[in-house]
């Protein structure tokens, strides 16, 4: 069982003291002032003990985790699947509806539908209104001034042929002002 689950690897380092039977180079005195022991020797054999415990900061027994350089995985950054977001584009207002200045008519990409009486186009080729007012589409033949820089790129293709052009324009029909005002007659 792993104690630390964010640990990739560890190493146990063990630190024990050497058996001093087996080593007789080591001498005994030595023994006792490194690890703190008695060594005492019985006619049945040898016997150690120490003089402390696990608990203790002596060097029997003691063992010590060691953590080594690693980095946890990580997740990549990709773009999620699916589809992009729609862009809502189309005709809003349609023939005979009744628009207020600055509402949008139609949103469009390319050059679909031309601007007509009251109308204004935006950067992006958005139709809006200028005036209050009613909205009229009509189709109507285009003669366009094909020295135009706007015209060039739009309609390159059939700048030499015969065949008319017909497109959808959007106008605003501007209401009436109402005659509020009256002339006072100066006394």
């Amino acid at each position: 069982m792993n104690p630390d689950p964010g640990l990739t690897s560890y190493s146990l380092c063990a630190v024990a003291a050497p058996n001093p039977i087996n080593n007789i180079n080591m001498s005994a005195s030595w023994l006792k002032s490194l690890f703190n022991l008695s060594i005492s020797s019985t006619a049945g054999g040898s016997s150690i003990t120490g003089g402390s415990s696990l608990l203790s900061n002596s060097t029997i027994g003691w063992m010590t985790t060691v953590r080594n350089a690693s980095k946890k995985a990580s997740g990549s950054s990709r773009n999620k699947p699916g589809r992009p977001r729609g862009k809502h584009r189309g005709i809003k207002k349609r023939d005979g509806t009744w628009v207020t200045k600055g509402t949008i008519l139609v949103r469009q990409l390319g050059l679909l539908f031309h601007p007509g009486l009251n109308v204004g186009i935006g950067s992006d080729k958005t139709l809006f209104a200028r005036e209050h007012g009613k909205v009229v589409m009509t189709t109507e033949k285009m003669n366009p001034n094909w020295d135009h820089s706007f015209i060039k790129r739009f309609y390159p293709d059939l700048q030499n042929q015969d065949v008319p052009i017909y497109k959808t324009y959007f106008h605003i029909l501007a209401e009436s002002p109402k005659q509020t005002f009256k002339l006072v007659d100066q006394i």
